[in-house]
């Protein structure tokens, strides 16, 4: 016969409350019909809270971590364990949660997101290679926001990234617009001057003439040419 642990009742005084949205007792509530995953659904709720960060996400180690938590999954460790896993995995099933496995320097990693907009967009960042979790477990789980749609670019159009090239991407993020750097990089493709000695020169050309808006006509590989500064010339092919 399994002993019910009573509860004192919550203590007088301001307390710190989770927020849980109004759809999940319209919409979820009604229809989990598993203890596993209505207690793991109502975990993620309150342990989202506890991260930082505009989009907060568990690893699979959050949950299996939290001792007091597991505890309560089952009569023993193995059980609670098979629990939770269970639970973990129905949520991802109806969709409350969205999965998503990634390579770390420490090995595979799952994540999970709140089905919300920014957890789809989250995730959706993540497929296409435009940011990463942070894997260390002694810092507050945050987003590493980076701002990649310029070596991305870069690696599809020019080729592979070094360190030095990564450097001035980010020097010429934060000197050029970002539109810019798309234009000159399209035109480097276009005029076959896959390199970046060249777009930096356009860039620049750019910076001093002034810019109008589009790629013009007289943005030609003769015209270029003749306004690549003398130091750039040797790597334009003829």
């Amino acid at each position: 016969m399994t002993v019910m642990k009573g509860f004192s009742g919550f203590p007088a005084g301001k307390l710190r409350l989770t927020q849980v949205p109004n759809l999940f007792f319209s919409d979820l509530l009604p229809n989990i019909d598993n203890l596993a995953e209505l207690k793991v659904t109502l975990y993620a709720f309150w342990a989202l809270t506890q991260r930082e960060g505009q989009v907060r996400y568990l690893r699979l180690a959050d949950f299996l971590n939290d001792g007091e938590f597991v505890k309560g999954m089952g009569p023993t460790m193995d059980l609670a364990t098979d629990a939770l896993l269970d639970g973990v995995e129905r949520a991802v099933a109806r969709g409350t949660f969205l999965h998503i496995n990634i390579e770390s320097a420490d090995g595979k990693m799952d994540l999970y997101f709140l089905n919300t907009e920014k957890g789809r967009a989250a995730v959706e960042g993540i497929t296409k290679g435009e940011w990463r979790p942070n894997p260390d477990e002694d810092e507050p789980i945050t987003l590493l926001v980076e701002r990649p749609n310029i070596f991305i670019l870069y690696e599809q159009n020019i080729g592979p990234l070094t360190p030095l090239i990564a450097d001035e991407l980010r020097d010429a993020e934060q000197t050029y617009p970002l539109r810019w750097v798309e234009e000159a990089i399209q035109l480097a493709v276009e005029n076959n001057a896959r390199n970046w000695r060249y777009i930096l020169a356009i860039l620049e050309r750019w910076r001093q003439e002034g810019k109008k808006d589009g790629i013009g006509r007289r943005d030609t590989q003769k015209e270029l040419r003749r306004q690549i500064p003398d130091e750039y010339k040797d790597i334009i092919k003829r």
